[in-house]
């Protein structure tokens, strides 16, 4: 199956590696940067972006390489990079603050961008379940579900395609009278049946959302995987990849060798604003929270799920590693974390662990909750309407671009958000206008909870 990925080897171009850096940890940000003093920054700017993640970096790298436009980029983080930023330990791995990324597109546009920051590697992501059989013994399954879930789970003995096809046929619950589904139990008994979705599926979306399939709106579980195959690669995408040298570097190699472009981190949009200590500028491209921006207005807030990392480093584990695959999910109730990430299996780590010179590994356990960082917009009927309101008033506000997952209310995958950036920037220079080609859910899904 790994020979359908279109990244067969070592792509793509680092620059500040061809130029001489060969350290593996994430630049030091000169003291200015850190500094979060925006008066130190050119007292006019054509654009001034909030938020250093992918959406704002992507506008102002294409701003400034196309039209030569000069921006300030702001973040209240101390970092660039956004929820992609990773990072070197000081045991030596190389780990992510937000949760494991794993990039992976159909977009040749979106591919041959990236590309030129960072090089690439292939990689096939997997993922693994910890979930009793039908005897209640916990067994290791591959995740989405496969002829080898299946066998593994039920007892059942599916060599084929077919066999897996006919499988789900029997299995399935059309949704009552016929109609669509109606809401996410419904959607998933329509695709998977009874005995995946209350194995694998039910208890899980329950950690993630606080909220039963039930309570959810059908489009949360209505594009539920449902293979046929032996297939257990995680995406099926044309390019599946991971940056050589981490995430970080493709936002380093974006940003910080532009002298049209400008970074503060540790900078907040709002108290500059109120203090009056942000630069003139001809557009603000924002990207944090809709409904953040719009506090004023006296609307409530939307509502988000985080995600909080229990993180620990365990010191000899047994043949260097601690479980079996990057990966592990616990879709059972009695669990109540919904994961585990061993960053030590990711293709990309550093020389050091390689070499086997790492002895330990660095594990994270992951809990969705309802307070934190915002990550994933909550799908269902109130949060959607409420949204559109925000979307009327966003639409009325003048010199104002808002753009990526928490503007939109929308979660993009890696890939979607770069897309939405670059299809923005082409209207830019073809209307002049820094607008959307396409609304945020013509993206269709993106990989939301893992």
């Amino acid at each position: 199956w790994a020979e359908l990925n279109r990244v067969t080897g070592v792509c793509g171009r680092d620059a500040i590696f061809e130029e001489g850096t060969a350290s593996e940890l994430p630049l030091e940000l000169p003291s200015e940067v850190r500094s979060g003093d925006p008066s130190t920054a050119p007292r006019e700017v054509d654009l001034l972006v909030v938020g250093a993640g992918l959406s704002g970096a992507v506008i102002a790298e294409r701003c400034s390489k196309e039209l030569g436009m000069s921006s300030l980029v702001i973040d209240r983080r101390d970092h660039i990079g956004g929820n992609c930023y990773d990072y070197v330990t000081p045991q030596g791995i190389r780990a992510s603050r937000y949760g494991a990324h794993l990039f992976h597109t159909n977009y040749p546009k979106v591919w041959d961008y990236i590309t030129q920051f960072s090089e690439w590697m292939p990689y096939d992501h997997r993922v693994r379940g910890r979930v009793p059989d039908k005897d209640g013994v916990e067994q290791l399954v591959p995740i989405p579900p496969v002829q080898a879930t299946v066998n593994t789970l039920f007892g059942e003995r599916i060599t084929s395609d077919e066999e897996m096809q006919k499988w789900y046929d029997k299995q399935r619950v059309p949704p009552p009278d016929g109609v669509e589904a109606r809401n996410g139990e419904e959607a998933a008994l329509s695709r998977v049946g009874p005995l995946l979705y209350e194995k694998i599926f039910k208890h899980y979306t329950k950690k993630q959302w606080d909220k039963y399939p039930a309570e959810l709106d059908a489009s949360v579980l209505q594009r539920l995987p449902c293979r046929t195959s032996a297939d257990e690669r995680y995406f099926g995408d044309a390019w599946q990849a991971l940056p050589v040298r981490g995430y970080t570097r493709i936002f380093e190699n974006m940003l910080l060798r532009d002298p049209n472009i400008h970074v503060r981190v540790n900078c907040d949009f709002f108290a500059e604003r109120a203090a009056g200590r942000l630069p003139k500028y001809r557009t603000l491209v924002y990207t944090g929270p809709i409904d953040s921006y719009f506090a004023q207005a006296g609307m409530p807030k939307l509502e988000y799920r985080s995600l909080h990392f229990e993180e620990a480093y365990v010191e000899e584990p047994e043949e260097g590693f601690y479980q079996e695959a990057m990966v592990v999910n616990y879709p059972s109730p009695q669990v109540p974390f919904t994961r585990i990430v061993e960053y030590k299996h990711m293709a990309n780590q550093t020389e050091a662990v390689k070499r086997g010179d790492v002895r330990g590994t660095l594990i994270a356990k992951e809990t969705s909750s309802d307070t934190g960082e915002p990550y994933y917009p909550v799908p269902n009927g109130p949060n959607q309407a409420l949204f559109e309101r925000y979307r009327e008033l966003a639409e009325k506000e003048p010199g104002v671009c808002f753009v990526g997952r928490l503007a939109s209310y929308k979660y993009f995958n890696m890939d979607q958000a770069i897309l939405n950036a670059l299809e923005m920037f082409e209207s830019l220079r073809e209307t002049g206008r820094l607008e959307p080609k396409r609304r945020p859910e013509d993206f269709g899904p993106g990989d939301g909870p893992k």
